[in-house]
Order: C-alpha cells, then structure tokens, then sequence
C-alpha cells in the first residue's frame, strides 16, 4: 500500500473552490477536563454551547475527555466548576521495530500465509532457543554438528542475528523479520562453535543434513542461507552444491567482507546466489568485496536483528552531560566507566590513556588492536570514531579486551577531538544489537526467496532465481555489476514476474561471494 500525503496548498485550493471545508473540524484539539465533584453535567453543558463535544466520561475521576474549537477554550478555562484544563495527549504503541530492510525488499508488500510448504535451512553458529523473539515450536528443527554443542545455542551472536532477519516473529517486541508469521519450516545447522570457524568438509556435511531434514519434513522447496566462507575454492564442495542445485535446492551465500575484487566460497561457485551489502541509501557497503559472481544485493548496513538473550548489545556513551549516538564494538565485555576523553590518534603507538576513555580514529590497524593499545597504557574504555560518513559498526573478532568500547560517527568525533570533555561510557545487555555485513545482507535475500517461492510453489529454483534477478532494481552502473550484482532483491516484483512457471529444475546464472571470517559479520577495521 502506498501513503499519499496531500499538501497544505492543495487543500487550501479545494477549500477555496468549496469542495473541502477547512473550518471548524481543522480547529478542534482535544483536552482532558476536570470538574468539581457533582458539576460534571453542567461542564458538558458548557462544551456543547462552546461547539464542542464530549469524547469520553471519566467519572471515577471527575473528569471528561472533549473535542473543543480554539474559540471556546479560553470560555471552558474560566469556568468557576473546572478545576483545571490540559492537552489529552496521544499515547503510541511501544513495540516491535521494522527494519529498514524489510520493506527495502518489499517483504512487507507479500503475505507468507504459505510459507509453512517451505523449508530455510541456516548453516551458521546455532539458534538462540530462548529468544523471545523466534520461533520454538515444531516448525523449528535442528542438527548437531560434532563438536560445536547443541544447535539451539549460540555462543558467537551471529546464527541469531540472522535467523532474527529471516523469521523474526510479528509479535508485541523486538524487530520482525521477512518472514514473520511462525508458520515458516527452519532447520539450523550449527558448524560454528565458539571458536568461530569450521572446514569446507563440515559445509558439506552441513549442506547433507539439510538435505535429509527436507525428506524427513516432507517439503518440495529448500532455501539454504549461508552468511560464511572463504578465500579459497573446494572441488568437493563446489560438486556438493552444483548437485544441491541440480536437485533443485536454492543455495545462498555471502559475498564477503574484505571490500577487495577476491573470490570467496561456497558463494563464487556458479551453482551459489552470491549476495552483496548495501546500506540504508542504496550504495554498496565499503567492505562488500566485488566480483563477477556477485548477483544480488541486500541491506547489510546497520542491520538491527536478535542475538542472544542476555548478550551484550546496548551502547550508552555521555561526554560533559551530552549524549553521543554509540554503538557497541561486538565482543566489548560489558562495563561502565567514567573518565576524562585522551587523544590517542589511530590507536597505534602509546598514549597518556591511564584512567582516562580514549579517543581513537578509525584506520591503519584493527578494531581490536586499537583498543588493546589503550588497555595496556591504563587506559578503561575505547571510543573509536569513523573516518568516513556515518556511524561506526565494528567487531573486535576474537580479540579477548577487558575494557568497554564502541563506535561514534566521523562528525561526533570531530566535535569530541575540539573539546575533550568527561566521558560516560557503559556497555550493557540486550538481546538485539546492529551488525553490518554481507553475512547480515544474505538473510534478506534468503528470506525474499522462500517468501516468493511458497507463493509460487510450481516454480522451480532456477526460475525463481531468475525472476529475483531480472526483477531486482538496477543499482549503480546500468545493468548488471561487480559491485551490486543485478541490485536490489525486491520480492514483490519477482513473484510478479513468476505468473507462470515450467517447473523445470537446474541451470541459472552465476552465483558468488563469501564472508572471509566465519562467524562475524561486522567490520574489523
């Protein structure tokens, strides 16, 4: 649906011609009135003699809700039997969030009413099986990869954070997801233990047990998202995929996050959709690495998704009294501090940081090794600022830091580099956090596939995977590109483009790319 605003020139226009009557309902305000004990007839009275009308009666409280004109306000305010008069201010829902990504993708323009004839199998770091916010019924399953734990753990955030974007559930908290009714069928195979990492053998195994819960859930279609991978290619893994596409899977992977022109696996195999970032304007992300394969791309920016109950997620950062937008560095331990800001350039050499938060640029070394530094010359907390435009997101990887610390945009950094004041720095818990990333893009288009595909259950994977190609909007140089694929993926658009389907298996355009660090979806540097 489309919201049309109509501006205050037309409607003064119509008003003019005497097709609209701008008069008295323009000038009505509501107020809450209270009256003294027994006057309450004799107030409403007075409202409907000033033109006004009585909204609601609160009687337990002497007192009336009412619709005034602006003439009659003053006449209501003077009335010897009212106590007093005020606004009857507007209350709004406080609940869950929509992220921008989702109707970016147009997911909010689909029902997935259908999704429960469709299958999203998320080969990541586990499930957090306590969220409040995803799903815990049957139609979530799992598989036990050996030596990881249990699947409905997650012990790095990022399985969590992407299952959040795929089927975050519409409810009263948090954020929802593309698919976000709970009758979508996941199965989570958990490859990554709190290590982070695992082998192309495991990607194998992992892409074997989606398979056989597929036949044991009796489902026709499989999405599979893959928010990982690696700098170099594997002949048993690319045979592994090629068949899964023959077979008439969808497999969906990450183009990688080193902002180079590098292939990254299993997304570069042909047989792979490879999925770019960009961000809430459109452009492609600094870190989204660029190649022939890249096909679509996804919001992967900034993206607000669950991670784990109790997981550290909310930054709070203060200088002088003033609060400065921050968001928490992933894998800063959760603590609060207080201290006068210290100049310590890039991070990289010795600075007079004792008992004092740093104040650090972003460039040259990496997140962790910035505040690491200010650690150990005594420093009790990092504040990294961005050295381009817009806020910072950043992860810390597996760098072990005793000392809070996050990311401010360029401009709040300049102003703090002007007049270093007294921060007030604190890292707290929360079950949802920002992450950036190609790992956070491939969800939204993971979940725009199964969104379309259960509408348009006939279709095979190769003309579904065709229709999010030529239906995605162009971005950057026209036509297709290393940078942004075909574009956007839209979901709308594609399963408006799939009015008829041969059902056919196979084939497809070229797929590509992959996160070079299994496990994190966030900038480094």
């Amino acid at each position: 649906m489309t919201l049309i605003k109509k501006s205050a020139l037309t409607a003064t226009t119509l008003a003019a011609l005497g097709l609209v009557n701008l008069g008295h309902a323009a000038e009505m305000e509501r107020y809450i009135v209270k009256f003294k004990a027994g006057k309450g007839q004799g107030v409403a009275a007075s409202v409907a003699q000033g033109k006004g009308k009585v909204e609601r009666m609160l009687a337990n409280h002497n007192a009336m809700s009412v619709s005034l004109p602006a003439q009659a306000l003053k006449g209501l305010q003077n009335n010897p039997n009212v106590e007093y008069l005020e606004a009857d201010v507007k209350r709004y829902m406080m609940s869950q969030t929509v992220p921008y990504g989702i109707p970016m993708v147009q997911a909010d323009m689909l029902s997935d009413s259908a999704a429960s004839n469709t299958l999203v199998c998320i080969i990541d770091s586990g499930y957090d099986g306590g969220h409040e916010d995803l799903n815990h019924n049957g139609a979530v399953q799992g598989t036990n990869d050996p030596g990881t734990g249990s699947w409905n753990t997650d012990e790095n955030s990022h399985g969590t954070h992407v299952a959040g974007t795929i089927a975050g559930v519409a409810n009263t908290v948090g954020v929802v997801g593309v698919l976000p009714n709970s009758n979508l069928n996941l199965h989570i195979i958990k490859v990554f233990g709190a290590d982070g990492w695992a082998y192309s053998s495991g990607l194998v195994a992992a892409l074997d047990a989606c398979k056989a819960a597929q036949v044991d859930r009796q489902l026709d279609r499989m999405v599979i998202n893959m928010s990982l991978g690696g700098s170099r290619s594997n002949r048993t893994e690319m045979r592994a995929f090629d068949q899964a596409f023959a077979e008439g899977i969808l497999s969906i992977a990450a183009a990688g996050n080193d902002g180079n022109t590098r292939h990254s696996y299993p997304a570069s195999y042909d047989s792979v959709v490879s999925v770019a970032a960009i961000d809430e304007n459109k452009v492609v992300a600094d870190f989204s690495q660029q190649t022939n394969q890249v096909e679509l791309s996804g919001p992967g920016v900034g993206v607000l998704s669950t991670v784990p109950m109790n997981s550290a997620g909310i930054s709070d950062l203060t200088v002088d009294g003033s609060a400065i937008a921050s968001a928490m560095m992933d894998g800063s331990p959760i603590k609060s501090v207080s201290g006068d800001l210290v100049d310590c350039g890039t991070g990289e050499a010795s600075c007079a940081a004792s008992g004092k938060v740093c104040l650090i640029a972003r460039g040259n070394v990496s997140f962790a090794d910035k505040v690491l530094n200010c650690e150990s010359n005594g420093g009790i907390g990092a504040v990294i600022y961005n050295n381009e435009p817009g806020m910072l997101y950043g992860t810390l990887g597996e760098a072990a830091t005793n000392i809070p610390s996050v990311g401010i945009s360029d401009s709040d950094g300049a102003a703090l580099m002007a007049s270093l004041g007294t921060a007030n720095l604190a890292v707290s818990t929360d079950h949802y956090a920002y992450f950036d990333g190609t790992s956070m893009a491939t969800p939204h288009v993971v979940g725009v596939a199964a969104l379309v595909w259960s509408n348009n259950p006939t279709c095979s994977n190769a003309e579904v995977r065709s229709a999010l190609t030529s239906t995605a909007e162009d971005l950057g140089a026209a036509g297709r590109d290393d940078a942004y694929g075909h574009g956007l993926v839209r979901a709308y658009d594609a399963h408006m483009a799939l009015s008829s389907c041969t059902g056919g298996s196979g084939g497809g355009d070229t797929g590509g790319g992959g996160n070079d660090k299994p496990g994190k979806g966030k900038k480094n540097r």
